[in-house]
């Protein structure tokens, strides 16, 4: 059994301060990423002798960002997309292992007025061609931060927030446009009609404290994958960014 781990830490740096590193050591993940590391290279050095480490930075500092860590060592790694428009901002890493690609997520956030939403539909029509273009050669497993809640279930109010970034009608389409090409979202694989169950809650009006969140962390699979997935995991409980860490259990 493989277990996955998924993260958007908001920070890194801050996050190791906040039990990151107890977290990940008593998970014990074969695979464990995270996004927003918000770091250049050589701010922070993990001693994790027992994972290969792979880290995507920003070129701007202090902004996005991403890392996996595995136990495994990948046959090879890809960092973006391989589309000079999207690869400056340090969002993709994937890793081919034998029988699958593995890929860490950071999406563009639309931003407040929706200012970046054109941008973040072109980012959403290249990712899924690079799916795609992967799946052509073995299955997909995709994780991160997606910033977009799917459906209703998978925010706390659904009515004030539409229209709001990452409950659009044109991200929600994206997603289910993801959902038609044949991949799964594992959490609604295993809990179609579980509610409450969240990955991000904003830092105001102690919306943790009141569980007033959005699910918008996830891992997606290719269908081919279905007969191996055998549990998604959301750990609500776990403290240290405005995320909480999200996972897979593959057979």
């Amino acid at each position: 059994m493989k277990k996955m781990i998924s993260w958007n830490v908001n920070g890194l740096r801050a996050c190791v301060g906040k039990g990151f590193l107890d977290f990940m050591k008593e998970q014990d993940a074969d695979i464990f990423c995270v996004q927003e590391t918000k770091l250049q290279a050589g701010q922070i050095d993990l001693d994790l002798p027992q994972y290969y480490q792979y880290w995507n930075y920003a070129e701007r500092k202090g902004y996005s960002g991403t890392a996996i860590f595995t136990k495994e060592e990948p046959l090879s790694v890809t960092y973006g997309i391989g589309i000079e428009e999207h690869d400056h901002e340090g969002r993709v890493i994937t890793l081919e292992f034998a029988d699958y690609y593995f890929i860490t997520v950071y999406t563009p956030n639309s931003k407040d007025g929706l200012a970046r939403l054109p941008y973040r539909m072109v980012w959403e029509a290249d990712f899924l061609s690079y799916l795609q273009k992967l799946e052509e050669k073995k299955p997909v497993i995709f994780c991160g931060d997606l910033n977009v809640a799917h459906k209703e279930i998978d925010l706390k109010n659904p009515k004030s927030n539409h229209k709001n970034p990452g409950f659009t009608d044109e991200e929600r389409g994206r997603f289910t446009a993801l959902m038609e090409a044949g991949f799964i979202d594992t959490f609604r694989h295993f809990y179609p009609d579980l509610e409450n169950v969240y990955s991000w809650w904003s830092y105001r009006f102690s919306a943790r404290a009141k569980n007033i969140g959005w699910r918008i962390d996830y891992f997606v699979t290719s269908g081919a994958l279905r007969d191996r997935l055998k549990d998604a995991l959301i750990y609500q409980d776990v403290l240290g960014s405005d995320h909480c860490p999200v996972g897979l259990l593959l057979e």
